[in-house]
């Protein structure tokens, strides 16, 4: 077996969808990059709504040969029920990283991680969104995570995956922990 991806431009790049209100979003999207790094795949990653948190992945991701890695979004979280303009400003900026990127011809996975969840909350407009995926050049794999996917996302997907909380150990106040959470 070699290590070539297929040529790019014999590639069907799907679009994948990653949602729902159980853990492992963006953790399924890592498992995919992690796969297609293993095979030479040129990978960007664009972080809506992640500013200056310490992620454990993105110190990863940043020292990894073939990943471009972009972090939008303020420091503190964002209220969905108090929206401020550097907000919807900083999605703006991460969905046109991610235009860029996707149509640059430099990448053959491009992953938006928690685009749903900025679309759900009014950031960027799911009309947006949607014109993205239309545009997607055939041989791109595009992969979408966050809760709240619309149904129309998920009907232009061609895979989703819902990750269905059953037992979450924050439901029994153990807060998030470096390395396994984050």
């Amino acid at each position: 077996m070699t290590n070539t991806p297929q040529a790019s431009s014999d590639r069907k790049g799907l679009v994948e969808v990653f949602t729902g209100d159980g853990r492992g979003k963006t953790t399924a999207a890592l498992g995919v990059i992690l796969r297609a790094l293993g095979h030479d795949f040129r990978v960007c990653i664009i972080h809506f709504m992640k500013g200056n948190y310490p992620y454990g992945e993105q110190k990863t991701l940043a020292r990894l040969p073939n990943v471009t890695l972009a972090v939008f979004g303020r420091a503190s979280f964002v209220d969905p029920h108090n929206v401020e303009e550097e907000d919807r400003k900083e999605a703006r900026r991460a969905l046109n990283a991610a235009r860029e990127a996707m149509l640059s011809g430099k990448y053959d996975l491009v992953v938006l991680d928690e685009v749903n969840v900025a679309s759900a909350w009014g950031l960027v407009g799911l009309d947006e969104v949607i014109k993205l995926i239309e545009d997607k050049p055939q041989n791109v794999e595009l992969i979408l995570t966050g809760r709240y996917a619309d149904k129309k996302l998920i009907e232009l997907a061609d895979l989703v995956t819902e990750m269905v909380a059953i037992k979450h150990p924050f439901d029994e106040g153990i807060e998030a922990r470096p390395g396994l959470d984050y």
